[in-house]
């Protein structure tokens, strides 16, 4: 299973509907609160969620139509 990281934080609406948007796409999601870390937080601040693919981003704040044919392709899912 293709597993897709995205960066986020508790609360937070928007990280909940993409992470629930990957998961429909067969993606398993790896969640990192960027509040954990300093750096993650002086790096997105507000502009979650973030979430990477193989190491590149590939959506911010909502999953586009690239970003779903990108995860397709890599679950493999229709």
């Amino acid at each position: 299973m293709a597993t897709v990281t995205v960066y986020s934080r508790p609360g937070c609406g928007l990280c909940e509907e993409m992470k629930a948007e990957l998961e429909s796409l067969g993606a398993a999601v790896e969640e990192v609160d960027v509040d954990s870390n300093r750096e993650l937080k002086r790096r997105y601040g507000w502009d979650i969620p973030v979430a990477m693919l193989d190491g590149e981003i590939i959506a911010k704040h909502r999953l586009d139509a690239h970003a779903r044919a990108a995860v397709r392709r890599y679950t493999g899912s229709p």
